[in-house]
């Protein structure tokens, strides 16, 4: 649910039916407001999507807004058209985002501290990545853990079935026996189930692994690995599609590019929500494109959170929205809306349970 060109969304207003994008560049002073055009031009600068991973979707890194302008200017100079596989950037945006989990949500979220990286491959007892075990146990910097991942990721080719059976064999024997590394070896049985023989599946033991219960929420800035393993959540995110993948995947890895944008320092940090009025929280994060409300309605109508252009999307009941000129619309469950920043003070009744996207700043 978004403005994003390459997929915006269907727009129904007045009579006329439309997308997203083309509506807020017929007037983007109106839709957006000043303060929100001003910061970030004729665009939305959120996307909010309902995702729900069956199977382990890529490990991936995003850019800050500075590599995203500098990586979609150097491809588009060097004559990469459009759609192309090779491409890493496909707009000039970062994609900072925020997941919220609707079931338990299984995620790989941010690099492990050096010596943890050490005692968990070093439980393992696979002779092959003994070198890589002396090397992060003898650390002094966290660099060394995105060396690592490089040496994984470019893991000579006719040894890397090998590799991956080694560990699977060995994750499958932690997992049964129990202990602090069970969890994370568990999952990496897993992924070597969906996707067979993908260095991310050595790879993915690099990464922190946590599962979120309902209503906790994980943020992603820029230069924070990750991977999404299973679960179903509500992810916000600013409006861009770029990523660089580093494997549980068959679509394009560029290694020294993902090595480029990947900080071993960043934090990615689990969020709770934050009680703002009765029946409303928000998920505070830095990113100034995006900010994530949820809130419950009951029969009195009371504000809709946030402020400017919003996207309201219901998940329980039957929501009822009021304009400031007395306009109404309805919404049900899975249904989605857009709030204009002309819209001024919106109004909501239920009972009716919704999550509402709108800026940062």
């Amino acid at each position: 649910m978004g403005a994003h060109p390459s997929s915006p969304s269907g727009l129904h207003r007045g009579g006329r039916r439309g997308t997203l994008d083309a509506v807020i560049a017929e007037n983007p002073a109106r839709e957006l407001g000043f303060e929100c055009q001003a910061r970030f031009g004729p665009r939305l600068p959120f996307l909010l999507k309902v995702l729900a991973a069956d199977k382990a979707l890529s490990i991936q890194v995003h850019p800050s807004r500075a590599q995203a302008e500098a990586g979609f200017r150097a491809e588009n100079e060097r004559g990469l058209p459009p759609g192309d596989p090779a491409r890493n950037y496909v707009d000039d945006w970062p994609k900072p985002e925020l997941l919220c989990a609707l079931t338990p949500f299984e995620v790989l979220a941010g690099l492990r501290g050096a010596g943890d990286a050490a005692a968990l491959l070093g439980s393992l007892g696979v002779g092959k990545l003994e070198p890589l075990v002396s090397e992060l146990a003898a650390a002094t910097t966290p660099r060394v853990v995105t060396d690592t991942l490089a040496r994984i990721l470019t893991w000579a080719p006719g040894g890397r079935e090998a590799l991956a059976g080694d560990v699977v064999a060995a994750c499958a024997r932690l997992a049964e026996e129990g202990g602090p590394y069970a969890a994370a070896c568990d999952a990496t049985v897993r992924l070597a189930g969906e996707h067979p023989g993908d260095l991310g599946i050595v790879a993915s033991l690099l990464l922190r692994h946590a599962v979120l219960e309902p209503g906790e929420a994980v943020f992603m800035p820029a230069g924070g690995l990750h991977a999404y393993l299973h679960g179903t959540g509500i992810e916000l995110l600013a409006n861009s599609d770029n990523v660089v993948r580093a494997g549980l995947t068959g679509k394009h890895i560029d290694v020294p590019e993902l090595l480029r944008l990947t900080d071993p320092a960043v934090g990615v940090p689990v969020i709770a929500p934050r009680e703002i009025a009765d029946g409303a929280a928000v998920y505070d994060t830095p990113a100034p494109e995006f900010r994530m409300y949820r809130a419950e309605f009951g029969a009195v109508p009371y504000p809709l959170p946030g402020t400017g252009p919003r996207i309201v999307l219901c998940m329980e009941g039957d929501l009822v929205l009021r304009g400031a000129a007395g306009e109404t619309l309805k919404a049900g469950r899975g249904e989605s809306c857009y709030v204009s920043a002309a819209d001024g003070v919106v109004t909501g009744s239920g009972p009716a349970a919704v999550f509402v996207a709108g800026t940062g700043i």
